[in-house]
């Protein structure tokens, strides 16, 4: 018994930390990225976010973290960095897809004093810093067990709501999650974010 208990609690332990890459972490008690709404409609907002830092890794969208890549990041907050620092789990973990369906990046957002105060570059070659470029964004926020179906039925909502709202958004989505996977499905919060496409300033004649 002495054996078998450490070992189910390290067994546990990791498929926690690897279950909480398919819909982020628990919201609770973390430091969430900053944003302001500017508009709201029901489970839709306008949100103006600033620049954020991430620490980021490649990933197979529908391995919800199971290949690698939340642990990965997990190891660079556990002090797998220059400074050998600890840093602490934020909120969301954000989803980007990339050119092909298999291919995508998982981010953790660094926290601001972290940034502030000079963020640790990874010591694996396989953890980049990449700064989250601010903006508008088209959010609209659902719970359930997070899917590339869930996502994509959500997307098409968001994308025909800015339609109707004459907003023109990027083609590619992200998606955030905030909860542990024990989080029962209607508690948890889940969303799809779109950039919103700002139209080009026109120069008055003369200038």
């Amino acid at each position: 018994m002495s054996i078998r208990i450490p070992f189910m609690v390290k067994l546990l332990g990791l498929g926690v930390l690897v279950g909480l890459a398919s819909s982020g972490i628990a919201e609770d008690g973390y430091e969430s990225a900053e944003y302001k709404v500017v508009e709201k409609d029901g489970n839709i907002e306008i949100r103006e976010y600033p620049d954020l830092m991430l620490a980021s890794t490649n990933t197979d969208p529908d391995a919800r973290g199971r290949d690698g890549s939340f642990m990965r990041l997990f190891g660079y907050i556990s002090g797998a960095n220059e400074g050998e620092q600890k840093i602490a789990m934020t909120t969301p973990v954000f989803m980007e897809a990339g050119q092909a369906e298999s291919e995508g990046k998982m981010g953790f957002v660094v926290p601001k004093n972290v940034v502030d105060s000079g963020t640790p570059e990874p010591k694996s070659s396989s953890v980049a810093i990449r700064k989250r470029e601010g903006g508008r964004f088209a959010v609209i926020r659902f719970p359930g067990r997070m899917s590339k179906e869930l996502a994509k039925e959500n997307e098409a909502k968001l994308r025909t709501w800015m339609e109707s709202k004459s907003l023109a958004g990027e083609a590619k989505a992200e998606t955030a999650g905030y909860d542990a996977p024990f989080t029962p499905g209607p508690l948890r919060r889940n969303e799809v974010l779109i950039r919103v496409q700002q139209p080009e300033s026109v120069e008055a004649p003369g200038q």
